[in-house]
């Protein structure tokens, strides 16, 4: 065997020696890393449990109410809607969701023929007219989404854009009244004197009050 064989070989186990350390030095740290690695984190989504009422005692006045009242998603002003579902298995009770807050509606009763639902524990007011539906805070005074329209609503609003009523400054409408004829007055034959005349208000067609007079019984 020659010298230089020889030395190939040494140098060639001498490399063979280094990686074998190398392998040993590194082999003991990837595993300490690994074991110290932590699981990725699950966050459980969070379920908000429906608050419980009791049911309502509704009078035929509410019941009439409850049927009128228009579901599903309204569009409104500046790019909000509002979504109104029945409560489930709470006759008159209904869910109203905007801009990710949830009310608990209940049915009340107005002079005005307008619908109202309230949220008496977060002070909610939904309001629904014919020609539109507005949503409002009643505890800071102020709406949280204005004219919103179902298709039904968007045609009486465009009928009354097309007729609309009186303003403040129009003058009254003129109301035309059945003339009643009076009876003659008659003389008074013991003393000769005419009756008293009492005036009588009546409307012409100009809308000013038109005077007349009237034998008084």
């Amino acid at each position: 065997m020659t010298m230089s064989r020889i030395v190939q070989k040494g140098v060639l186990g001498c490399a063979l020696l280094l990686l074998a350390a190398l392998g040993q030095a590194a082999g003991p740290t990837n595993h300490r890393k690994a074991a110290g690695a932590k699981a990725p984190r699950v966050v459980a989504p969070v379920v908000v449990a429906e608050p419980v009422f009791e049911p309502l005692l509704l009078t035929d006045e509410d019941k009439a109410v409850v049927e009128r009242v228009s579901l599903g998603n309204v569009p409104c002003e500046l790019g909000a809607n509002v979504t109104l579902m029945a409560a489930p298995d709470q006759p008159g009770r209904f869910v109203l969701e905007h801009n990710k807050r949830r009310f608990h509606m209940v049915v009340t009763q107005t002079t005005t023929g307008a619908i109202r639902l309230e949220d008496p524990a977060q002070g909610a007011v939904w309001l629904q007219l014919a020609n539109k539906s507005m949503l409002m805070d009643q505890k800071n005074g102020r709406r949280l989404a204005d004219a919103c329209m179902n298709p039904a609503q968007m045609l009486v609003a465009e009928a009354m854009e097309r007729t609309p009523g009186p303003g403040l400054l129009d003058p009254l409408p003129v109301i035309v009244q059945a003339s009643v004829a009076a009876p003659a007055p008659a003389a008074d034959t013991a003393s000769g004197a005419m009756p008293a005349m009492v005036p009588v208000v009546a409307k012409a067609g100009s809308g000013a009050p038109v005077v007349t007079q009237s034998a008084a019984k």
